[in-house]
């Protein structure tokens, strides 16, 4: 015997927070779960415009409303703040106050069986290539504008594991030079597994190679030259590689050693797709249009003829209990679908209304951003809107974000006036230092001048610590080195 205290949630709240954490994809996979379970469920197959919302110039949008209260219940369990969710230490409790992992009980608003609203987003499959560079990325301590980047080149990636996108191309998508992508791209190559997002097979095994500390001047030659070696071409390599034949014999067993296509370690099965959950188009006006991927967007209706049909014919009182609760959890999951959706396309909205010079211009133009700003020009939770930017991506003429990316920290104006996006800062630091000649060489109380100057309320070492991030040498340093240059 034991007393406690602890708050559960209810079960509609439970469902809620599930479909709103979960991407289309997955979503997708738990509606076919439940229209195998429930009998009153049905696909809704009827033409329906996807729902959009219109952003002109002046930043104003048209408001979704939400007419009727259980539409309003929907919305109310969606939008529940970390204090509601705060409930338990263990999965245990949130499974609910019964003694069975069902929602039973007509009284308490129907169930969907499996309780626990983690369980849908739990980690038992293995993770995907992606994922996997995704976590390393976000320890890599790269500067935002960088990271963003990274992560748009971790997206691009094959099954294999190699990144075989137009590097140039990206960077004009983007907004940024191309030298920023190659930077990027370099951070990436430093992931496990080794060799992973190279562009083809020699840089592929070249970076194994150095991970491995075996990537010598004779190594390089052999692997600029594959060609002569699928051909078995031995004499002419030993003499471009200058080495024997025992040598080369080495080097191609060690060569046959490594792995060609590094990201099949994690299986081609378990790479999850990524689909965009919004589009985000322009309009001729230069106003933007905000609409959800109903391709992948699961729709359902109840079929109350069939409901009316069963209960008339249903004797015992199970069976009346039983087809009163698929009609509760049918109802209930169609209100939440729609919910969820309409919660999506408010939060990205705002999202991007607030991000539009992003949109238009390039990285650089990033606003600061934080959960809270969004939160309140939306009347929602800070807890909701996190949930609905993890695991939502959103496709815009600049390629595919995940939500979360547009969240930025940020650098006082000079002037009393809007504020700068941390990473547009760093960005115009970068882009300061690379024109640089070898008679003005900016030091960090040069550039924070400057940055005055440009309306930027920034200190030194605030300077300096985003140059040192970014890698940058020292004025001193790179003086130096544009002399040996020059």
């Amino acid at each position: 015997m034991r007393q406690g205290q602890s708050l559960v949630m209810t079960p509609q709240l439970q469902q809620a927070i599930k479909l709103l954490q979960l991407s289309n994809i997955e979503l997708s996979a738990f509606v076919e779960e439940e229209l195998e379970r429930n009998p009153l469920l049905e696909r809704d197959d009827r033409e329906n415009e996807p729902e959009t919302v219109e952003l002109k110039e002046d930043g104003q949008r048209k408001e979704l409303e939400l007419d009727g209260s259980s539409h309003s219940e929907a919305r109310d369990a969606v939008d529940a703040d970390n204090e509601a969710l705060n409930v338990s230490d263990s999965k245990a409790d949130l499974a609910g106050a019964g003694d069975s992992n069902s929602w039973t009980g007509a009284n308490r608003g129907g169930s969907f069986e499996g309780g626990d609203y983690d369980a849908a987003a739990n980690t038992s499959r293995e993770k995907s290539l992606a994922e996997h560079l995704h976590d390393q990325l976000s320890l890599s301590g790269s500067n935002p504008v960088r990271r963003m980047i990274a992560a748009h080149l971790i997206d691009l990636a094959d099954d294999d594991g190699y990144m075989r996108a137009d590097l140039a191309e990206v960077a004009a998508r983007l907004g940024v030079p191309h030298g920023d992508v190659e930077a990027a791209l370099n951070v990436l190559h430093s992931f496990e597994p080794a060799g992973i997002m190279a562009r083809d097979l020699a840089e592929c095994l070249a970076l194994q190679l150095k991970d491995r500390n075996r990537l010598d001047p004779a190594m390089t030659k052999l692997l600029d030259h594959l060609d002569r070696l699928a051909k078995h071409d031995y004499p002419a390599l030993q003499s471009i590689c200058e080495v024997d034949a025992d040598d080369l014999d080495e080097m191609i067993a060690e060569l046959r050693a490594l792995t060609p296509k590094p990201g099949l370690a994690y299986g081609a099965d378990n790479t999850r797709a990524i689909e965009p959950d919004v589009f985000v188009r322009e309009n001729p006006d230069g106003s933007w249009r905000i609409e959800l991927n109903t391709d992948t967007l699961p729709r359902v209706l109840v079929n109350q003829s069939y409901a009316a049909e069963i209960s008339a014919v249903a004797r015992s009182e199970k069976d009346r209990t039983f087809i009163t609760e698929c009609a509760q959890n049918a109802s209930w999951l169609v209100k939440s679908l729609d919910q969820r959706a309409r919660t999506i396309l408010k939060v990205a909205s705002e999202i991007v209304r607030q991000q539009d010079l992003f949109l238009a211009k390039g990285v650089a133009f990033l606003r600061p951003l934080n959960l809270k700003t969004v939160a309140d020009a939306i009347d929602m939770h800070e807890s909701t809107v996190s949930r609905v930017t993890s695991n939502k991506y959103v496709a815009t003429p600049r390629g595919l974000f995940e939500l979360k990316y547009f969240f930025t920290s940020a650098i006082p104006s000079a002037g009393g006036g809007e504020a700068h996006s941390a990473e547009a800062v760093r960005y115009r630091i970068k882009a300061m230092i690379d024109t640089e000649t070898v008679d003005d060489v900016l030091s960090d109380d040069a550039l924070v001048e400057r940055l005055h100057h440009e309306g930027i309320d920034i200190a030194r070492r605030t300077v300096a610590k985003y140059r040192e991030a970014m890698n940058i040498p020292s004025s001193i340093q790179r003086r130096r080195v544009l002399k040996r240059a020059s």
